[in-house]
């Protein structure tokens, strides 16, 4: 009696032991998340208006409309946010070492990427755009007048792919906006590809710059935010934000009160 009532007593256990254990596995990022009480968000924050540096009373932060997204998805989510600044080219890769929960850096959700991390729906939709030092706008006002041009481009970008696509560049990748605007005004490139928004902010600070008419095409466009892969129950709380800030048009407004922060 107590040989068979120890058998199913071990069997018992197994079975919860087992049940444990994939409840632990499906609970995946999103209960970890809610356990810690924090998310940690990856950015690449000198990218304005989308996040950047700036001095908000006497300290700096780190602003932008892609941050005031992330801190609405960690209000929903009923936790702080952690915001981890790095160089753009590395995102993908902390994330998917766990090292961050989630990024939100103006991030193309291009074939490539979706092979190693999974995306929301676009949030946001901008146009690419070319700008150049100011005494140079004359030359520059198609995409043939690029061709053979020193480019200057953030390093894994949707427009370092958008440059290698154009006949004799010589491309130049870097990891953040900001050295490269010093790159092209110190002449050792021609000309920038960034997001429209980018160049703006750039050229409305720098009178030395000019926003070309030139409009490079590329087939996938808009910003999205990314998670590792397989965490679908993470992803669809951060689409429900996104959804709300979009029926709201919270996001446009965010759009142009960063682009108008990043000009003060």
């Amino acid at each position: 009696m107590k040989k068979g009532l120890m058998i199913v007593l071990s069997a018992v256990l197994a079975l919860t032991l087992a049940a444990c254990g994939n409840n632990n596995e499906k609970s995946g990022k999103l209960a970890d998340i809610k356990e810690a009480g924090k998310i940690v968000l990856g950015t690449s924050a000198e990218y304005a208006p989308y996040e950047f540096h700036k001095n908000v009373d006497g300290k700096d932060q780190i602003v932008g409309f892609d941050i005031e997204i992330a801190k609405e998805i960690a209000k929903d989510l009923g936790v702080e946010l952690e915001i981890k600044d790095m160089d753009f080219g590395n995102l993908l890769a902390e994330v998917k070492l766990g090292k961050i929960d989630f990024v939100i850096a103006g991030m193309t959700p291009d074939e490539d990427r979706r092979k190693s991390v999974d995306f929301t729906k676009n949030y946001y939709e901008a146009t690419q755009a070319v700008f150049v030092r100011a005494e140079d706008k004359d030359k520059f006002t198609t995409m043939k007048d690029l061709e053979g041009k020193a480019i200057g481009v953030q390093m894994g970008s949707t427009q370092e792919k958008i440059a290698k696509d154009i006949t004799g560049a010589k491309v130049k990748s870097l990891g953040k906006t900001t050295e490269l605007v010093l790159e092209l005004k110190s002449k050792k490139v021609d000309a920038l590809i960034v997001e429209l928004p980018v160049a703006q902010g750039y050229v409305n600070k720098n009178p030395d710059l000019f926003l070309t008419s030139i409009v490079p095409e590329y087939e996938s466009g808009g910003s999205a935010v990314a998670v590792n892969k397989g965490e679908t129950e993470l992803l669809a709380e951060i689409q429900k934000t996104l959804d709300r800030l979009t029926a709201e048009k919270t996001i446009d407004k965010w759009v142009s009160e960063m682009t108008e922060l990043a000009d003060q």
